[in-house]
């Protein structure tokens, strides 16, 4: 008989790149709350994926003015940090500050910070509402929204809301997270940018079922994803029947030897991001 030559249609598809990386550039602007992200090794995984991700958190911080002493040291506002980083900021920034400014000139502070990223040629801010465990920031969070409705390239995230009821998720103040709370804000942070196309996509394996294979003929298959950033490097998570290889083009191969039968195995992909993902197929051989 002559050898059997199964091929799978390719169709590998990636998020459009917006810089070389193929990602977008985003930098997160925050105080001593969203610090909490940048000490914690998973959030700062779940922030990052799909985007090109610049942490720029200081303890005391402040939308515009000097900020409160830290170890002899005063960090610069987001004001002054955007006007001092100019170009470098990312066209998508995201602000989580606000805490240690004061209530009656909150609302002006945002225009001039608005002022300010838009100057630098920011396209998205994403502004976090502040958790409203003091009077101050219920007002300071009206300010926020009004913000919005008067620029539309700011985006609220509702961070008061989002964890409203999850107190396990702060210290003892209410406001200051602890590692359960870093990964909460760091996951309602990208899902915000996912929803608003900034984040890529994660991969996704889209072959969902391998072509039969002819025991001691050629076989060939590709296994196909979308989703992520390429280029992609498949594997196997254990072995494939004899005589069956996986490349990491993603390319299957060779001239199975095993006996007649299914065969189920993981194959897993990795996008040029690290992100991973695995599916569970199956490979039927016959005699």
């Amino acid at each position: 008989m002559a050898a059997l030559v199964v091929l799978l249609s390719l169709a590998v598809a990636a998020a459009a790149p917006a810089r070389s990386s193929g990602v977008q550039h985003v930098t997160l602007i925050g105080d001593s709350v969203a610090d909490a992200i940048s000490g914690d090794q998973s959030s700062v995984a779940i922030l990052r994926q799909g985007i090109a991700l610049d942490l720029e958190v200081a303890p005391c911080r402040r939308v515009e003015g000097i900020g409160c002493p830290v170890d002899g040291e005063r960090p610069p506002s987001v004001v002054d940090l955007v006007r001092s980083m100019g170009s470098k900021l990312g066209s998508n920034v995201v602000v989580a500050v606000g805490y240690n400014d004061f209530e009656d000139q909150y609302a002006g502070n945002i225009e001039d910070a608005i002022d300010a990223l838009t100057a630098a040629g920011v396209k998205r801010i994403f502004w976090l509402t502040l958790r409203a465990a003091r009077h101050p920031y219920v007002t300071m969070n009206a300010d926020i929204a009004q913000a919005a409705a008067r620029h539309p390239q700011v985006s609220v995230i509702d961070w008061n809301v989002y964890s409203r009821s999850h107190p396990s998720w702060f210290q003892t103040d209410g406001l200051h997270l602890l590692g359960s709370g870093a990964e909460a804000m760091a996951t309602l942070i990208h899902k915000s940018l996912l929803t608003a196309g900034v984040a890529a996509q994660p991969p996704r394996i889209v072959t969902s079922a391998l072509p039969a294979a002819h025991r001691g003929e050629a076989y060939r298959a590709r296994l196909s994803a979308v989703g992520g950033v390429a280029p992609y490097q498949w594997s196997l998570l254990e072995r494939a029947p004899a005589g069956i290889h996986l490349a990491p083009s993603g390319a299957v191969s060779g001239s199975p030897r095993a006996k007649a039968g299914r065969y189920t195995f993981n194959v897993q992909v990795r996008d040029a991001l690290g992100t991973i993902v695995t599916r569970r197929l199956t490979l039927r051989i016959v005699a």
